[in-house]
């Protein structure tokens, strides 16, 4: 059997064990609410690194180390599973947006965009405008703009010019992992050397000197990983000789806060910031209550409860104090969260997607 046959096959599996495989586990988040995990399996040796709901359909898409995958949220049944063979640029996907007016966008590993349109496939690469091939983030600024963030820069694709503007030298580092972009149009990137932001006209940056990141107080070792490039081999590894490492300039996602308290960052060892956008930062670590110091997914509910996947295990900040559980996840690492609109969490982790359901 060929490769691609082999992972659609094993994408055809997971539809079986989504239906009819789950194993739970409780833990109390507070005195009023107690979560429930449900796994859906999706075998030990696939990472789940990005989520994205669906609103218009309702249902949940999934990117996995082997392809695509688009649940029902109502049933939790497939509904889809997409790989190269169907038009996606790679299986190993590592952003979802959903487009405000049409169709799906998938960032993958060395393969481009893609963007999926009522069964409809189309691929950018760097030949079309695109800065690189490895895609990490999106962000849609308008319907019709969309920041991508990449492992060289990132661009900004205009859907009405079908064209592409790539920023780099701008950049306080090239290597891109989180874009969200704030209520006064200002447009924030998470980077491996920091943090930048355009306002339309000006660019700033910041780093682990200005605030971002907790100190290193427990003296980790520091980090001479610098991600999964496109120049140099390297690896997804957070830790160095078995221990938990510290990079606190490394901001893994970003996250505008829809409270109005700043922008968020998830830092590699510094734990989870919080930017007020002129001068005050706050850092929350495990001393806090946080779950793990390296933080790399966000997410936030509606009523701005806000969600952190970590190296271990989920965390969720109630705007003064930090609930975390590690109990029920099969893997500590939570790479990706999205949150429906009944309030359950989805969390991406190593060998399943968990969700997270809550009683009173």
């Amino acid at each position: 059997m060929r490769p691609i046959a082999l992972i659609l096959a094993a994408l055809i599996s997971i539809a079986a064990i989504c239906s009819v495989a789950a194993t739970t586990a409780g833990q109390t988040l507070d005195a009023a609410n107690t979560p429930i995990i449900t796994n859906y399996e999706v075998g030990n040796s696939v990472y789940v690194r990005s989520l994205a709901v669906d609103r218009r359909d309702d249902s949940l898409w999934v990117g996995t180390s082997v392809g695509v995958l688009n649940i029902d949220l109502a049933s939790h049944d497939m509904r889809h599973t997409f790989t190269r063979e169907h038009g996606l640029a790679n299986e190993y996907v590592f952003a979802i947006a959903v487009d405000p007016d049409s169709g799906v966008w998938f960032g993958t590993n060395a393969g481009g965009m893609s963007r999926y349109t009522n069964g409809d496939w189309r691929t950018f690469f760097p030949m079309h405008g695109l800065a690189d091939y490895w895609v990490y983030a999106f962000a849609f600024q308008s319907p019709d703009k969309l920041w991508v963030g990449t492992w060289d820069g990132v661009s900004l694709y205009d859907k009405t010019e079908d064209a592409f503007t790539t920023y780099r030298e701008e950049l306080i580092n090239i290597w891109v992992y989180g874009v969200d972009i704030d209520d006064q149009n200002r447009v924030w990137f998470g980077t491996e050397g920091g943090v930048s932001m355009f306002d339309g006209t000006d660019w700033h940056a910041w780093t682990h000197d200005d605030g971002l990141g907790a100190p290193n107080t427990q003296d980790l070792p520091s980090s001479e990983n610098t991600g999964l490039g496109t120049r140099s081999r390297h690896d997804l590894v957070v830790d160095v000789g078995g221990q938990e490492s510290y990079n606190p300039n490394y901001v893994f996602s970003t996250l505008v806060d829809n409270q109005g308290r700043g922008i968020w960052f998830g830092t590699w060892g510094g734990g989870a910031t919080l930017f007020d956008g002129e001068g005050t930062w706050r850092n929350f670590t495990t001393a806090d209550g946080l779950a793990g110091n390296v933080v790399y997914s966000l997410a936030q509910a509606p009523g701005g409860g806000l969600w952190a996947g970590t190296n271990g295990g989920l965390s969720y900040y109630d705007g003064e104090t930090w609930t975390s559980y590690r109990h029920g996840l099969l893997s500590p690492h939570v790479y990706a969260i999205a949150i429906d609109e009944n309030g359950s969490v989805w969390a991406g982790t190593r060998g399943a997607v968990a969700n997270v359901t809550f009683t009173e």
